[in-house]
């Protein structure tokens, strides 16, 4: 069995640092690694319909946003296969017959579930598409047999959810779906970077994100107002580096010879964070390196996009023809599921002729 990559994004606005950092950046390097033998890489319009469902022009006008986001930051579409979820209809009739391995109270356990319900305030008032999405999510998982699924660490639960139906369908049915493993960061500043007001998520509804379309000035105005140590006050006073939105971000991004580049007087981080526990450094200062080192990751990106934006009707040929390759890997998948149900009425020759034989017996 070859070794499959399946992962994705909600098309609710263009992504941000937070997704470049926890699973973008590493989704090209797996690409371009060799390592896997098909990849796919869902925009997952069908579950962003869940909370949108009463503004699906929203989630239209962004699937060609997230696109040439994938793109610019370096997926190659001769490399993996860029795809519309919405447009795999088989994936919603996995998420049908995988619907009677899940219990409810099941699903209400599942605490990316619940921490989504109240983020969305659905406590009162929950949509059931919103409420299967765990289901939805293993349907698109096992449809194209994926072994591996990149993300950051807050969808560890959903993986475990998908494992369960994967477990429990072949124990009924036999040895059909593949259990899939999740795929970290490697460093764990990028696990989820906060947001730039020092909130704990960065959220497009927030307004704390650095998108990764952001020209120049905007990406400056972000960074020079991001939240800090509220108790440094002074450039002399000591600093708290824990906690510190500003140097997480340089954790993830900043790389050992930026220092030399842009910041000669520290050879690394290390000796930043220790000037600042110790007072003496300011924060305008620490951010115009965070803004020098973003802007060195940024600019390739913002210069494919630009060249990629004059030519929308190719992008939308990429996703024409990604989607295609996994309605036929989908659709494999779909009738050896069907095949292990024992639904397979149409296509079970031996099903009619039994049944066949059996009423000519009975007719004689």
């Amino acid at each position: 069995m070859g070794k499959i990559i399946l992962t994705g994004d909600r098309p609710t606005g263009r992504l941000h640092v937070g997704h470049y950092v926890g699973s973008l950046k590493r989704r090209v390097e797996l690409q371009n690694s060799g390592n896997f033998d098909e990849i796919y890489i869902m925009i997952a319009d069908a579950q962003a319909l869940t909370d949108n469902w009463d503004n699906p022009e929203k989630i239209r006008t962004n699937i060609i946003e997230v696109a040439l986001d994938y793109m610019s930051a370096g997926l190659d579409p001769a490399k993996c296969h860029m795809l519309i979820q919405s447009q795999v209809t088989e994936l919603t009739e996995l998420t049908f017959y995988y619907m009677n391995l899940v219990t409810v109270s099941r699903l209400q356990r599942n605490p990316t579930v619940k921490s989504e319900i109240q983020l969305r305030n659905f406590e009162t008032s929950i949509p059931v598409g919103f409420f299967c999405y765990p289901i939805s999510q293993a349907a698109d998982i096992t449809a194209f047999k994926a072994t591996t699924v990149p993300a950051g660490e807050d969808q560890e639960p959903m993986l475990e959810q998908t494992r369960e139906i994967v477990h429990s369908f072949n124990r009924i049915y036999g040895e059909t779906l593949v259990e899939p493993e999740i795929l970290l960061p490697e460093n764990k500043y990028q696990m989820r970077l906060p947001g730039t007001d020092g909130k704990a998520k960065m959220s497009k509804s927030l307004g704390n994100c650095i998108y990764l379309a952001d020209p120049e000035d905007v990406v400056k105005k972000k960074v020079m107002g991001m939240f800090t140590d509220p108790n440094h006050l002074r450039v002399q006073d000591p600093g708290r580096v824990e906690g510190n939105p500003v140097f997480i971000y340089l954790e993830a991004f900043s790389k050992p010879e930026q220092f030399a580049e842009y910041a000669p007087e520290y050879a690394n981080l290390q000796e930043m964070e220790d000037h600042y526990r110790r007072g003496g450094l300011g924060d305008v200062k620490v951010k115009k390196f965070l803004l020098n080192v973003l802007n060195e990751e940024l600019d390739p990106i913002r210069k494919r996009r630009h060249e990629l934006e004059k030519d929308i009707p190719a992008v939308y040929d990429v996703l024409k023809e990604g989607t295609e390759a996994a309605r036929e890997k989908a659709g494999q998948t779909l009738a050896e599921v069907k095949s292990a149900m024992r639904i397979n009425y149409f296509d079970d020759p031996e099903l009619i002729r039994s049944q066949a034989e059996k009423y000519a017996s009975e007719n004689k």
